[in-house]
């Protein structure tokens, strides 16, 4: 999914918020009420098992969305991107709809509508539209938002955008809504108001994770766990390669994946395919054995969780190089199983284990997007370059290959 335009990483915080509030006043003619921030993620372990009821495991990181923002009384919404062409954005409340009425409709016909953002601009309405029907007391707003979080790459530039628009408004109405609250307002804009059926986890991680630390989230009850995550401090790097190539969830590929799992759990007679026990998979698999695609899916699915469970239990006992083939290991399982991988996914997963990566693997909804490689920090040079070089010799664009730190979520800048 794609929201507005970002590139480097988010460094200088107090002074990006400086530079996004002036921008704020550059556009709306006065200084914001306040500037917010919140970061994208990558998911370490457990890839589609968020809308399964399953677990996941992500990370926040350095690259964030402001958003510099002031309250109107007027029910006017005014959106404004420094990374998107075109002008304000401008809403009445009492006019959005959810999509497509919304998506297609209002904000085409929208003083710098759709066509001219780009799109990006339902997530934010979405999240104000969420915010009313749970019957919180939203008014309007001027937003300029600011992005380093790089989009189309898996590493939820929509969750960041919503999740930032959620917590401003959140602050700007004295609304005292908590964290994860807020992450499932904002899911609840992606799902209904954009029309993507995305899983919790991207907002979840937005909104609630932590410096130093990786979030264990059980997608059922929403209970979380975080788990220190401090590379650095075992001499491990985790780098994130963006292969540059674009995809789209909003396309049906997503939509297709999750219908299929939900088909997988009604065959087997459970809730979701978090209900499929790891020691059952094969009597579970054997059921399905009519249907390969289904049977393929929910293999993935099931495994998975495993996996993520095994990922924490080397976290825990402080065997963090033993995540390596478990990370490798997911990437096998995306790509044959749930198939959403491509030619410069598996080209960087391929190429990194071939140069001494630890462990490695695609990450994000898929058909594009990044790659993720657990290295030995003296290592990461060389692997960085035998990737870079990998893609220059099958003519692909160079990747852009940086460090994921484990960061914290969203929150005021000043």
């Amino acid at each position: 999914m794609t929201a507005h335009g970002a590139a480097a990483p988010a460094t200088g915080r107090p002074h990006r918020g400086r530079h996004t509030a002036g921008q704020f006043a550059a556009v709306y003619g006065a200084a914001p009420t306040g500037t917010w921030a919140a970061p994208g993620r990558v998911n370490l372990i457990g890839e589609h098992t968020d809308y399964n009821d399953g677990f996941v495991l992500p990370l926040a990181l350095p690259h964030t969305t402001l958003a510099a923002a002031s309250a109107r009384t007027d029910g006017v919404l005014r959106l404004h991107s420094g990374g998107a062409d075109g002008g304000i954005v401008e809403l009445r409340l009492d006019e959005l709809r959810p999509w497509p009425e919304t998506a297609s409709a209002a904000l085409e016909t929208s003083r710098g509508g759709a066509r001219r953002s780009g799109g990006w601009a339902a997530y934010p309405a979405g999240v104000v539209w969420a915010m009313r029907e749970a019957g919180l007391p939203v008014g309007g707003a001027d937003l300029h938002y600011e992005s380093t979080v790089p989009t189309g790459a898996g590493l939820s530039s929509s969750a960041a955008l919503e999740v930032v628009t959620a917590l401003a408004l959140n602050d700007l109405y004295a609304l005292g809504q908590e964290p994860q609250r807020l992450a499932q307002l904002a899911q609840r804009a992606e799902n209904a108001f954009v029309g993507v059926p995305c899983g919790i986890m991207d907002q979840t991680a937005a909104a609630c994770c932590t410096d130093g630390h990786a979030l264990f989230l059980d997608t059922r009850d929403l209970t979380r766990r975080q788990v220190p995550f401090d590379l650095a401090g075992e001499g491990l790097r985790l780098l994130v390669v963006d292969t540059r190539v674009k995809h789209e969830l909003g396309d049906g590929a997503y939509a297709e994946r999750r219908a299929g799992c939900e088909r997988g759990a009604r065959a087997l007679g459970v809730r979701a395919l978090r209900d499929v026990p790891y020691a059952q998979l094969p009597e579970a698999l054997a059921g399905l054995a009519g249907d390969p695609v289904v049977q393929a899916l929910v293999r993935h699915i099931v495994t998975e969780n495993h996996r993520v469970e095994e990922v924490i239990a080397c976290l825990d006992a402080g065997r963090t190089r033993a995540i390596g083939p478990l990370l490798t290991a997911g990437h096998a399982s995306l790509r044959d199983d749930f198939k959403i991988s491509c030619r410069e996914l598996d080209l960087a997963v391929d190429s990194a284990l071939a140069a001494g990566a630890l462990g490695a693997r695609m990450t994000g909804g898929g058909f594009g997007g990044s790659a993720i490689l657990l290295v030995e920090e003296a290592d990461a040079p060389a692997v960085g370059a035998a990737v870079t070089e990998a893609f220059a010799a099958a003519g692909h664009a160079a990747p852009r290959i940086f460090e994921a730190v484990a960061s914290a979520g969203a929150h005021r800048v000043e």
